[in-house]
């Protein structure tokens, strides 16, 4: 038998080709473990790709290194991970210091490409959080490296694997409701974790490229997903009317600013040990404030935000995203030849919600392995007949339960088939980002932008065949 890294590398090339697993596609522990290092030592890098996969899978992995441009954050973040393994300041050095099959990027969204692009080139394949990369001309770059390099590239997209997505991917698959039409999508953030993006270098267009791009590039890939079907045409509006030179006061940051008796937004990161740890404790070495003022003159990215998709399957697509909601949840509708599907989550109005809005995301985001299970609706409503309430099991950690299962299809059970084709390479994750920074450049020029203007590759009606 191979041994378990040749097979990890087989495997996940079929991932990211959404080619079929063969049988034995993993034989872990038989050999030599995986070898993985990981770029960017924050919050999403040290938790979800971090310490989860040294705790849940230490048998079949192992990191032989960790990098990050703060020292203090590194420090920090080799002992959260626990992991036994080098940390450098420079990646290349890493790379042929500890050479690695797989690379975990986990950085800051603009600076993406720059280590996805450097591990295909070294030869490694390639994991990287959502999303793929914030503007056209890096979404290329990448796109040309990866067919150079014969590596491959998977994307995080952990909201696919949500038994709720799931099932709204089965029952549009099914044909219940005809062939779908137009579609109506609508996601609030709350004043809690909507106000966050904006005390964070995300508040920055240039690092992050705008909510449009790190935000909704999760809403983006579901609806290609479900649709089976690339964006062809994009027009939005945005502006930013509420957050940033809006504000009537600002300080330096929540900790030492003079309004914070009086601002409804205070954030009192000194409450948050982790936090605490990992970002103030290391501000010394960059500059990186955690808990920076919501009403920065700096801030330049939107915070209300509409689009018009056109798919070149003809389905019209009205999305939009608030950034300062009483409550964090989502509504969405598709409209079809022989009916209509409504699903939503977190509404107050429609099912009373048992966390309060200040926890909302905290709870989301939870790693460890306790879970509350419950059930959600979805609704099928054909013409000519009352509607069916289709109810789905749900877990409110993991983000839905998407986490967990998204890292047991990489790293356990990749030889199982997946109906769904949930799995994300390169292609998903330029065609969900590039939806945002078409919206983004639609903004900025009042003109529709056409998708097949920003990359060499053309959108397909179907993005099976």
């Amino acid at each position: 038998m191979e041994n378990s890294r040749r097979t990890f590398l087989a495997s996940i090339s079929m991932l990211a080709a959404y080619s079929a697993f063969p049988i034995n596609a993993f034989n872990f522990g038989l050999s030599k473990k995986l070898r993985v290092v990981l770029v960017g030592t924050g919050i999403r890098g040290t938790s979800f790709w971090g310490k989860r996969l040294v705790d849940e899978y230490s048998d079949i992995l192992e990191f032989v290194g960790l990098s990050d441009i703060n020292p203090g954050r590194l420090k920090y973040g080799k002992e959260y991970i626990g992991a036994n393994c080098p940390t450098f300041i420079d990646f290349d050095k890493m790379l042929v210091e500890t050479k690695p099959d797989l690379v975990i990027v986990t950085t800051m969204d603009s600076t993406h490409h720059e280590f996805i692009i450097k591990g295909l080139e070294f030869g490694c394949d390639v994991l990287t959080e959502k999303p793929l990369t914030t503007n056209e001309n890096k979404a290329q770059a990448i796109l040309d490296a990866e067919r150079k390099s014969n590596k491959n590239l998977i994307v995080g997209f952990n909201y696919r694997w949500s038994p709720y997505n799931t099932k709204i991917k089965e029952i549009i698959a099914s044909g219940a409701i005809g062939k779908i039409t137009s579609v109506d999508f609508h996601w609030y953030l709350n004043t809690y974790h909507g106000a966050s993006y904006f005390r964070r270098w995300h508040g920055i267009k240039d690092k992050g490229g705008s909510l449009w791009v790190h935000k909704s590039t999760h809403h983006f890939d579901l609806l290609n997903w479900w649709l089976d079907s690339d964006p062809e045409q994009v027009f939005a509006y945005g502006s930013l009317e509420y957050y940033g030179s809006n504000g009537a006061f600002r300080g330096d940051n929540c900790r030492t600013c003079e309004y914070k008796t009086s601002c409804d937004y205070f954030y009192d990161i000194t409450k948050n040990k982790r936090l605490m740890d990992l970002y103030v404790a290391n501000e010394k070495h960059d500059g990186y404030i955690r808990d920076n003022c919501l009403f920065r003159k700096e801030i330049d990215i939107y915070d209300k935000m509409s689009a018009q998709i056109k798919y070149a399957n003809n389905v019209t697509v009205n999305y939009s995203l608030t950034t300062y909601s009483p409550f964090e949840g989502w509504r969405i509708a598709f409209n079809g030849t022989e009916g209509r599907i409504e699903a939503s989550l977190d509404i107050p109005y429609d099912k009373k919600v048992s966390i309060n809005q200040a926890e909302m995301h905290a709870k989301e985001m939870e790693q460890n392995t306790l879970e509350e299970a419950n059930s959600e609706s979805i609704i099928v409503h054909k013409l000519w007949n009352d509607f069916d309430t289709v109810e789905v099991p749900f877990e409110k950690g993991y983000h839905g339960g998407g986490d967990k299962r998204l890292h047991d299809k990489i790293f356990k059970t990749p030889n199982t088939e997946d109906p769904y084709e949930r799995a994300a390479g390169i292609r998903d994750g330029i065609m969900s980002a590039i939806i945002g920074i078409a919206a983004r450049k639609s903004i900025e020029s009042g003109d529709p932008i056409k998708i097949k203007d920003l990359t060499d590759i053309k959108p397909m009606p179907n993005r099976n065949k």
